[in-house]
């Protein structure tokens, strides 16, 4: 049994993103796992952001964070007050998508579908540095 792990960090910005993080996957597995079966986590220790399985590319990553704003507008209705308006609903972001994923590994690659990518999703303005969490183990 192995067990691997390491954290990056990312530069969302200061406007709600949706971050393709499938390469870096494949560069950490090609690392500690070439050629192995076993599982991925990602993971982001952020009470304000989430990891879809999602296809990017095709306009579904926009479509996601439309229907974010739609479900979780940023507008005064939140109890979570504090930082830019609206904020509170970063904080329930994670409800909505996890801010986490585990994925089959198959070959030292995540199995993923033929339109599938893993995806940071980050609708926080205030915090533009995120950390992301690639844990291994086969």
């Amino acid at each position: 049994m192995a067990f691997s792990t390491r954290t990056i960090q990312l530069t969302t910005g200061h406007r709600e993103a949706a971050v393709d993080l499938t390469d870096r996957c494949e560069s950490f597995l090609a690392e500690v796992a070439p050629g192995a079966d076993g599982l991925l986590n990602v993971f982001v220790p952020h009470a304000t952001a989430g990891v879809a399985v999602i296809e990017t590319g095709a306009g579904s990553d926009d479509d996601l964070l439309a229907a974010l704003r739609t479900l979780l507008p940023a507008d005064d209705r939140w109890r979570h007050r504090h930082g830019s308006p609206g904020h509170g609903r970063d904080h329930v972001l994670p409800g909505l998508v996890a801010p986490h994923a585990t994925l089959p590994v198959v070959g030292g690659r995540p199995a993923l579908g033929t339109w599938q990518s893993i995806v940071l999703i980050d609708t926080n303005v205030d915090n533009p540095t995120r950390t992301v969490r690639f844990s291994y183990l086969g």
